[in-house]
């Protein structure tokens, strides 16, 4: 399934160019070069530069369903081959378990919908996340920089 979807991705030159982490070709040295390439172009520029540097807290556990699902119709080949996306992502549940090491006893909580989330430690969870945030450098302003790192962007302005 990831094979299919990176194939994909590729052939339609769907994901952002701004995106590294998570793809095999671009990796935190690539980032970490544009950034400074960035930051050293503008200063010898004589230009005034700032940036915003971002850790997206539990970013595989924010992802919506129905919002991922969307951006997947969109996307992809099409709706009928997002059966086994929809299986996959939205029809999974969980329960937990807490083990009380002072009474030696389990509690274990009703099973739940999950309604947010990618599985992380995944091959596919990491692909699902770069889509759900693939269009977020087109909501960042047009006079700034933007750098994605996996779920970790910056952002340059220079002025």
């Amino acid at each position: 399934m990831q094979r299919q979807i990176v194939k994909h991705l590729t052939n339609h030159n769907i994901l952002s160019s701004e995106q590294y982490g998570f793809i095999l070709v671009l990796k935190m040295d690539n980032a970490t070069y544009k950034l400074t390439t960035e930051i050293l172009n503008d200063m010898n520029s004589k230009l005034l530069v700032g940036g915003i540097f971002c850790d997206l807290e539990k970013a595989f556990d924010c992802v919506n369903h129905d919002i991922l699902l969307s951006k997947l119709k969109f996307y992809g080949p099409g709706d009928k081959d997002l059966a086994p996306y929809q299986s996959y992502q939205v029809n999974r549940h969980c329960s937990t378990a807490i083990y009380n090491d002072s009474e030696n006893s389990n509690k274990v909580s009703n099973w739940a919908k999950v309604r947010n989330e990618v599985p992380q430690g995944s091959v596919l969870g990491p692909l699902l996340f770069l889509l759900y945030v693939n269009d977020l450098r087109k909501i960042i302003n047009k006079t700034s920089k933007p750098t994605i790192f996996a779920d970790d962007p910056s952002i340059l302005f220079a002025q």
